[in-house]
């Protein structure tokens, strides 16, 4: 057998590798090797391949200058690279200060603070400014070796970063390291990626056309680069490179989102980067001991790029990274830049209806007397169709344009309210899911006839909470109108319960044996909606979770006065992550739900929210804020429980 110092060095386990990365990290933060972004011995073309968008960056050591470090990022398409030199201060010879255009500072690490943090240019004649590090996910060690390689000397000999001083030392590459093939890990194929990751990328430096590549453990292809200057083509039988192709550029974002001054971009699509055929590794190193089929994509020679889908995800790993004015593959539709909504869509100040003047107060006794005969008119199953079809159209699964969708960047409101720019959606769906539960509440406080009256009313509600859980697959009006029943001035109605459980048993047990276990179950994550039959899935506590700082609710939420609260966080995230994934099947189950219903227009507005909105607090008073306004119908509920069965007062006891 042939001794290979290649192999000897490059081939080292998965699990060896990211150790050591974890080591390095973990260091000081004086020790340059502690700071992800920076990427030590790395060759000027390299660097160029993993800055992809408009502020990415990363540190390097300088090849052409030892002791001294360039910053390597792209703005605007252009890759700039900054020399940061080493100036030694006098009677310190230790303690050096770094230098960069006309600003000096003790270290490297505080540059870098200082320009991402407060967004000053970097160059000042082009305005470059650091947005976004790329991290690196090997350890410098093997980054070192791999390039010393391609080269042909040794990688710590010719190291800038070995000759500063003992203050970053590094560890080098010698035969007491013990990395043998013996101890990769079988059958893992992103063993096999990283080295071939790494041995490509050192490769392509001298231009290496023919390498006999390992294969996967798994097939007879191999695992292409993740970041590297040459993608390689196999031919069937002989397993060698038969041609040099330009790289993917890879879709990534930073680890470190805290060094950038606009942390909002971290969260927007790219539009000034090189054309993008395909995704992999994040920051274009390799994720080190990551299994297959993980979190990142692989590359794989060969195949054409996948054609965007009408998923954001999927869109965005295929048009993320394509220059502006570029045509997307397949002859696809290219992706825009979605809009982000910084206004309500409801608008109750215009909005007109029939059923209200032009100008009313909150609660005008003529517009409220049109609403009870309505709903009185409705049967549950009916209503519960008017509902759904209002929810679908706010929540935006049905009646999405294709101009929606492009100013979305989605195909569906599930979709987008699970994403950052989807904030004005959530706020819009939790303003639905309060005024509906105070409507409805107004409607049972409301009636001022018999308690027999309020019984047939509540048994009514009950009904009509069933027929959005069960018929209609409708989870959001669903938890609304059990939130109204579960209201202190509701559930205080003793004399309207007992009426109920008398006249309306069979309501009574279905509220209290079956839908408020299941909304609870639901609220606590331990229970889902079948998926085949539901139009509107529970979002609220996804909702109330991404935007509980704004939203104004009541009391804690299942999550904050349980022990088991990060499972209950954990499970509404993994649906939302669901939901966003079955956006489409949604959409089909309401239609179907929805088909051959003829919706009466009089009974769809009054479950429209700005009808709602300015029934409850009139013309004026349905823009006001928020918190006030559900603080003040709060104080209107109770007067209205207690005209309808007064406390008991404890001088009567």
């Amino acid at each position: 057998l042939q001794f290979s110092k290649e192999k000897y060095l490059l081939e080292s386990p998965p699990e060896k590798l990211r150790k050591e990365l974890e080591e390095e990290l973990k260091l000081s933060s004086s020790d340059m090797r502690s700071h992800g972004w920076y990427h030590g011995h790395i060759p000027r073309e390299v660097s160029e391949t993993l800055v992809l968008c408009s502020g990415d960056f990363l540190v390097r050591d300088s090849l052409a200058s030892a002791g001294d470090y360039v910053i390597t990022c792209r703005w605007q398409q252009e890759v700039l690279h900054c020399r940061v030199s080493e100036v030694p201060v006098k009677g310190a010879p230790a303690r050096p200060r770094y230098h960069l255009e006309n600003e000096t500072f003790d270290s490297l690490p505080a540059l870098v603070r200082h320009h991402a943090g407060t967004g000053r240019p970097v160059c000042p004649r082009t305005g470059a400014q650091l947005l976004c590090p790329v991290n690196r996910t090997l350890p410098l060690r093997y980054l070192e070796a791999t390039f010393a390689l391609a080269s042909g000397h040794s990688g710590s000999a010719h190291s800038p970063s070995t000759q500063r001083g003992a203050h970053i030392k590094r560890r080098s590459v010698t035969m007491t390291d013990g990395l043998t093939t013996e101890k990769i890990i079988p059958h893992s194929p992103s063993t096999v990626h990283h080295k071939d990751v790494m041995r490509n990328c050192a490769l392509s430096m001298d231009q290496i056309q023919e390498f006999r590549c390992p294969l996967s453990p798994v097939g007879e292809t191999t695992l292409s680069p993740a970041y590297s200057s040459v993608s390689r083509h196999r031919h069937g039988s002989g397993g060698r490179v038969l041609a040099v192709i330009p790289p993917s550029p890879v879709m990534r974002r930073s680890s470190e989102p805290h060094l950038s001054p606009f942390p909002s971009n971290n969260n927007l699509p790219c539009s000034d980067t090189p054309p993008s055929a395909q995704s992999a590794s994040a920051h274009g190193y390799p994720s080190v001991g990551s299994e297959a089929g993980g979190g990142y994509c692989e590359l794989r020679p060969g195949r054409p790029p996948t054609p965007p889908s009408k998923s954001y995800v999927e869109r965005l790993r295929v048009e993320e990274c394509r220059a502006p004015g570029s045509s997307p593959p397949d002859g696809g539709d290219g992706f825009a830049l979605p809009l982000v909504e910084t206004s309500s869509g409801f608008k109750p100040g215009s909005y007109q209806s029939p059923l209200l003047p032009a100008e009313n107060k909150p609660l005008e006794m003529g517009v409220l007397k049109k609403v009870k005969e309505l709903l009185a008119d409705v049967d549950p199953k009916a209503a519960a169709m008017h509902i759904t079809k209002v929810d679908c159209m706010v929540a935006r699964i049905l009646g999405v344009t294709k101009e929606m969708q492009r100013m979305m960047g989605v195909g569906s409101g599930l979709e987008l309210l699970t994403l950052p720019h989807g904030h004005q959606l959530r706020l819009d769906l939790l303003e639905r899911f309060y005024t509906m539960s105070i409507m409805m509440a107004v409607d049972l406080l409301g009636c001022t006839g018999s308690t027999e009256e309020r019984a047939a009313l509540l048994h009514k509600t009950i009904q009509l909470a069933a027929e959005l859980k069960s018929t209609m697959g409708n989870m959001f009006s669903f938890a609304a109108i059990m939130r109204t029943l579960e209201l202190p001035q509701i559930s205080r109605l003793e004399q309207t319960w007992m009426a109920l459980r008398q006249r309306h048993t069979e309501g009574a047990v279905l509220y209290e044996k079956k839908l408020k276990p299941f909304i609870k179950a639901m609220n606590d994550g331990k229970e889902s909606c079948v998926l085949s039959s539901t139009c509107f899935p529970h979002i609220v506590p996804v909702l109330s979770l991404l935007e509980r700082g704004l939203a104004v609710g009541e009391g804690l939420e299942a999550w904050e006065n349980s022990e088991c609260g990060v499972d209950v966080v954990m499970s509404h995230l993994e649906a939302a992550r669901s939901i966003a994934h079955h956006g489409s099947l949604y959409r089909t189950n309401a239609e179907g739900k929805l088909q051959g219903t003829t919706p009466r227009q009089e009974v769809l507005e009054i479950f429209c929210t700005e009808f709602q909105m300015r029934l409850l607090w009139g013309s004026r008073g349905s823009e006001g804020s928020q918190s006030e306004r559900y603080e003040k119908f709060d104080k209107v509920l109770t007067a209205l429980s207690h005209k309808l069965e007064p406390p008991i007062r404890h001088s009567e006891l």
